[in-house]
């Protein structure tokens, strides 16, 4: 499956975006579809993860509260939309689909491109 990453951009601290990921091909109800991210001379970090049949969903302690993540099962697209964004929030996005939920990025199967994500203080 290919997966396409969009939405990102420049915004100021406070503001917000919406980040789009579309999969080549129907995603079956026993995926998980998760968002995570790397900034410069880090490690990439797991964000947030949803359950695609179930819709449940899942956060990493830095995205609670401020980030939300959804799906919409016809257009087989998930999104990650972030609000009070913080400079540190600044990172290239990444969008990828596996099997389990996990805190690590290193349980997925299939990885997009990539969106930056840029906050200015």
């Amino acid at each position: 499956v290919q997966l396409q990453a969009s939405g990102g951009g420049l915004v100021q601290a406070g503001g917000s975006l919406k980040l789009s990921c579309a999969a080549s091909q129907r995603i079956f109800s026993s995926a998980v579809m998760g968002w995570s991210r790397q900034a410069p001379g880090k490690e990439r970090e797991y964000v947030a993860a949803i359950r695609w049949g179930s819709g449940n969903t899942y956060y990493a302690p830095s995205a609670k509260g401020r980030f939300t993540i959804s799906r919409d099962n016809a257009e087989n697209t998930v999104y990650l939309q972030l609000n009070n964004l913080k400079f540190e929030d600044t990172a290239v996005y990444y969008c990828a689909a596996g099997r389990v939920v996990a805190s690590t990025p290193t349980v997925y199967d299939y990885w997009g491109q990539g969106t930056q994500v840029t906050v200015s203080s």
